[in-house]
């Protein structure tokens, strides 16, 4: 199955280790490509799959870069599209450590993607042989034009058959395209529009709410308390709202410090009207993964909708438990990988179901 992912790709530049900004410029930077649904394409190929970008981008030498990449990857650049005009968005982003939070500073305005309106995309050529099409919530927080490219890729690719994925990936420093209207109401109204047309539905502890308007009772994200089976009656309400939907994925994470997190997930399967929860104890029950010194958790939950979907794709992973394993296996060992992309292989991330986190040299 091919697998096609859809949105920006821009060049990630950061401090070595935790460094800020201020300490190193003038000065270099670490320079690698990244982006939500880039690093969904990335994980699908590394793990086996076969994957496919589509996007909009200047034509330059950056993009033959780009392509070089892609290629190295494994991940199709067939559908990567190149614009007389516009320019790579850039994002420059600090580690946190212990109790000072990472932050991401975006210079994205005037992207190339940004001039692509659905008129810019052949349909028919980027659905070809595809069997499952991967969009997230920040392909229409960057403007009008990419919401109604990112509204007509899902109605497309619905008549077609192929079924569709949405990471809801909600960014507070986007949505701001349309004058008058916060943000939260902005995504609120847009991702809504987009529901009818998604049948798995991924999202972090809080997406829910600030996409849809559906949340977790007795939670406090900001504090780090989670009410964990809370999620499972978001998930319901989900596809009660929206019955097209087959599957919900959310994943939790308690922030005890920068440093230090808990990472799980659930995924409800609206047709057997159940939800399960990972990674679970010796007892059963649910016992996130204990995450200590965290390397770099940008793109963790792209790495968790990668894992997914490669393991719903993959007939011997896709029981619903098993893949829901998977995915957070996958995105826990993201934790450990410098970059937006997650390096981790299909061995490493089933030793790791297997109960092999101990992090011994493998020789």
């Amino acid at each position: 199955m091919r697998i096609v992912t859809f949105g920006e790709v821009m060049l990630r530049l950061a401090p070595s280790g935790n460094y800020r900004l201020r300490q190193v410029l003038p000065g270099a930077l670490d320079a690698t490509f990244g982006g939500g649904e880039l690093n969904v394409a990335v994980s699908v190929a590394l793990q086996g799959g076969r994957s496919a970008f589509l996007t909009s981008v200047p034509d330059n030498v950056v993009t033959d870069a780009l392509a070089q990449e892609l290629g190295k990857l494994g991940v199709d650049a067939d559908l990567v599209q190149r614009q007389q005009q516009g320019r790579f968005g850039i994002y420059f982003v600090e580690t946190g450590a212990n109790q000072r939070g990472g932050t991401v500073t975006y210079d994205r305005e005037g992207a190339s993607i940004t001039n692509c309106g659905p008129e810019a995309y052949d349909w028919d050529r980027v659905f070809q042989d595809a069997g499952w099409f991967h969009i997230t919530g920040i392909t229409p927080a960057l403007c009008e034009k990419t919401a109604q490219a990112a509204l007509e890729s899902v109605r497309q690719a619905k008549q077609r058959g192929v079924t569709v994925s949405c990471d809801l990936n909600f960014r507070k420093k986007l949505w701001r395209w349309k004058s008058g209207v916060k943000p939260v109401d902005l995504a609120r109204e847009t991702m809504r529009s987009m529901m009818p047309y998604i049948d798995v539905v991924i999202a972090n502890e809080e997406d829910a709410d600030l996409s849809l308007g559906i949340a977790a009772k007795e939670t406090d994200v900001a504090g780090g308390h989670l009410h964990i089976e809370g999620f499972g009656d978001v998930a319901r309400t989900i596809v009660q709202q929206f019955p097209n939907v087959s599957r919900v994925a959310i994943t939790l994470r308690e922030s005890i410090s920068a440093s230090h997190n808990n990472w799980g997930a659930l995924l409800y399967d609206a047709r057997l009207d159940r939800h399960w929860l990972a990674p679970l104890g010796a007892d059963g029950r649910y016992e996130p993964y204990e995450i200590r010194n965290i390397v770099d958790r940008v793109g963790a939950g792209d790495s968790f909708s990668g894992g997914l979907i490669y393991a719903l794709t993959t007939p011997e992973l896709s029981e619903p438990e098993v893949a829901l394993r998977y995915a957070v296996a996958a995105s826990c060992l993201k934790h450990t990988i410098i970059g937006d992309f997650n390096y981790a292989s299909r061995a490493e991330i089933e030793g790791l179901m297997s109960g092999g986190g101990s992090g011994r040299v493998q020789r």
